[in-house]
């Protein structure tokens, strides 16, 4: 059964399967479709052709969808990134109820759509079937073991471990991830662990080098250089800056 809400006159959320009846539909809709229950989840922009796509949809007035910023002729599936399929989650597995849980899905929705814009814009959204000379099925083991960066980042990760894990040789995961990502899985790793650690000195009383052995580094001075690398100031003087702007 189709649950609905709707969020504005120019975008509905529409949850689950089955017809559509009675559903509110902006006119010249334009559909985010968000699958998240395989193996390699994925996110399909595309015009909507009378019936929607299962699971967890997004229809939005195309003329409002490119008035914010997103191109609606980019029509593709992509592989769907971990932050956003963590929001895919939050709003169809809410464990609120009632009106609650319609304000916190609409709210979640503008949330979903926003992050998907930005992530098209940047060209964090990587297509299904690209230029890449890699196939379908090696592309998404690729894009897990991005999904395994982004997910278990604060683990011990390799790329031995990481090759394993997600069924792919080290060759072709460190050449297709540089195709897909334009990064090496170092740098990868390297940048969550960096923007958890600024975002641990933002809103915590941690010590620097507590925050720094949180996020994967053995000491202080690892920490400090890598930080003043990515973000040119060093992880005290960035909080400190912090606390001058408060």
């Amino acid at each position: 059964m189709r649950e609905f809400v709707e969020v504005s006159q120019e975008m509905t959320l529409v949850l689950g399967e089955g017809p559509v009846a009675g559903v509110p539909m902006p006119p010249c809709p334009f559909v985010l479709a968000f699958n998240v229950d395989t193996a390699a989840p994925t996110v399909t922009l595309t015009e909507c052709g009378g019936q929607l796509p299962d699971g967890l949809v997004l229809v939005i007035e195309r003329a409002a969808f490119e008035r914010i910023g997103g191109a609606s002729d980019d029509q593709c599936a992509f592989h769907l990134p971990s932050d956003l399929r963590a929001i895919v989650l939050a709003i169809r597995d809410s464990a609120l109820s009632g009106e609650t849980r319609k304000i916190y899905r609409l709210g979640k929705s503008i949330e979903l759509l926003c992050e998907t814009i930005g992530a098209q814009s940047s060209g964090e959204l990587v297509p299904l079937a690209g230029e890449s000379t890699l196939s379908l099925d090696d592309t998404s083991r690729i894009a897990a073991a991005r999904r395994m960066i982004d997910e278990r980042w604060n683990e011990k990760l390799t790329l031995d471990k990481i090759a394993r894990a997600c069924g792919v040789n080290r060759a072709k995961l460190t050449r297709g991830f540089r195709d897909m990502f334009n990064c090496t899985i170092a740098e990868a790793i390297a940048e969550r662990r960096l923007s958890q650690a600024k975002l641990m000195l933002r809103t915590t009383d941690l010590p620097v080098s507590s925050v720094g052995y949180e996020n994967g580094y053995l000491n202080n001075a690892s920490f400090a250089r890598a930080f003043s690398r990515r973000f040119g100031l060093s992880p005290s003087d960035f909080r400190a800056c912090q606390g001058l702007a408060a």
